[in-house]
């Protein structure tokens, strides 16, 4: 069994385990490379020997315990019928929702779509070493909405006036978007990948009259699933502070990432029976590295009786320097 299953299944605080999302990213000089030479990221997710080449990078870098799929939450959007376009320095834009088009799609079509994504985790499972976990991930129904109906004006604003008065159509969207990433996560899970991460990156700006119907129960209904399927699980709901504690008791997961908002030591206390991962703020590691090993000392030493996968609130950020990222590594591996 490998370190991440051994904590995530048996809740084992003895077992270390480390990796980072966004570990395979613009921060890696290969990775760079490749990109510089493949412009549109919605074929290069859809290039399987590329994903499966990128998948791989940080894993032969660095000593990290997984390899997390390169791909893109919003692959299942794509899949589903919406264009996408990732714009440098403004991140993705969506093509107009429609709702008859959405509607009109159908599981063959879908899994065709994405298949060379089911074929990228498969290469990379056969390259991957036995005792690193493959992880593969969705985004969850809320944040997946954000992006394909609009609604995120601003960074920090939500035109949630928008869901009131489509209250009917957005139910329907919601649990549609359920039963496809259910069978994204199942085609992924066929596919080689033993562990899955549900993103809802958006979570934080649901008001809080909301949150249950838009967050608590979805993602509950997909942990269902990945526990029928008997998967291990981590949740990643940013953004909801103190939330974390009704999300964390009402939906299971078996791993709860935290954000780098929320205070280490009242995860530890008010977050039990799950496995935490993360919560370091990324911008740790563009500090000296005294700096930033003296903050890791203290995220360890808060979480070392506990079980707990040592990772970030957030992904690696493009700046970051890959050796801070080894140093970071050894430092975790040598702690005692």
């Amino acid at each position: 069994m490998n370190p991440l299953h051994k904590i995530l299944i048996e809740k084992n605080s003895s077992c270390k385990a480390i990796w980072f999302m966004r570990q395979a990213g613009r921060y890696l000089p290969e990775f760079r490379e490749i990109r510089s030479q493949n412009q549109d990221f919605v074929k290069l997710c859809l290039d399987s020997d590329l994903s499966s080449k990128i998948t791989l990078q940080p894993v032969k870098r660095f000593d990290v315990d997984s390899a997390i799929i390169f791909s893109d939450i919003l692959m299942v959007p794509y899949a589903l019928g919406q264009e996408i376009k990732f714009i440098k320095d403004r991140g993705p834009e969506l093509s107009d929702f429609k709702i008859e088009k959405f509607q009109d799609n159908n599981e063959i079509d879908f899994r065709k779509r994405l298949n060379p994504i089911y074929k990228a985790i498969e290469k990379t499972r056969k390259a991957l070493d036995n005792k690193k976990s493959l992880i593969s991930f969705i985004g969850a129904p809320w944040t997946l909405m954000v992006y394909m109906l609009g609604l995120k004006k601003n960074k920090n604003k939500l035109n949630f006036n928008q869901l009131i008065k489509e209250k009917s159509k957005i139910e329907l969207i919601k649990n549609k978007l359920i039963k496809y990433l259910c069978i994204h996560l199942e085609n992924q899970i066929n596919a080689g990948a033993d562990v899955v991460q549900i993103f809802d990156s958006w979570a934080g700006l649901i008001p809080s009259d909301n949150i249950s119907e838009y967050c608590f129960i979805p993602n509950a209904k997909i942990i269902e699933f990945c526990k029928y399927k008997k998967i291990p699980n981590i949740c990643f709901p940013k953004g909801l502070r103190k939330n974390y504690e009704i999300f964390n008791k009402l939906v299971k997961p078996d791993g709860l990432n935290i954000d780098y908002e929320l205070e280490a030591q009242w995860a530890k206390k008010h977050l039990k029976n799950v496995v935490l991962q993360g919560g370091l703020d990324p911008k740790f590691l563009l500090k000296s590295e005294k700096e930033m090993l003296n903050e890791a000392s203290k995220y360890i030493k808060i979480f070392k009786d506990i079980p707990y996968i040592f990772n970030l609130g957030h992904g690696l950020l493009p700046e970051t320097e890959p050796d801070k990222v080894s140093k970071l590594i050894k430092f975790y591996r040598d702690h005692k």
